[in-house]
C-alpha cells in the first residue's frame, strides 16, 4: 500500500508522485494551479529545489513549474 499522506513539500529532487488533492489552498489559487495542469491524478517529478529550499521546480505535463514551499505544503500527493 502506498502512503497517501505525503505533501508535495516533503518530496526531494528526483521523486515522482501523483497529485491527490488540495488542502487549505485558496480556491482562486487552486484553480490557477489546476489550469496549469496540476489536476488530481496528474503525475509529476521534482526537478530542482532552491538552495534555501524555496521555491521548488516540478516537471508536469512537459513543462517546469515553480511552486513556493508554502503552497506545496498544502498539496497531498502519492509517491510513485
Amino acid at each position: 500500500m502506498t502512503d497517501t499522506s505525503l505533501l508535495l513539500a516533503d518530496l526531494t529532487i528526483g521523486d515522482h508522485a501523483i497529485i491527490r488533492h488540495y488542502n487549505g489552498i485558496d480556491a482562486d489559487y487552486r484553480n490557477r494551479l489546476m489550469s496549469l495542469g496540476l489536476t488530481p491524478g496528474t503525475p509529476f517529478s521534482i526537478e530542482q529545489v532552491a538552495p534555501l529550499g524555496d521555491p521548488m521546480d516540478i516537471q508536469v505535463r512537459g513543462f517546469r513549474l515553480s511552486l513556493r514551499r508554502a503552497e506545496a505544503g498544502n498539496i497531498k500527493v502519492e509517491k510513485i
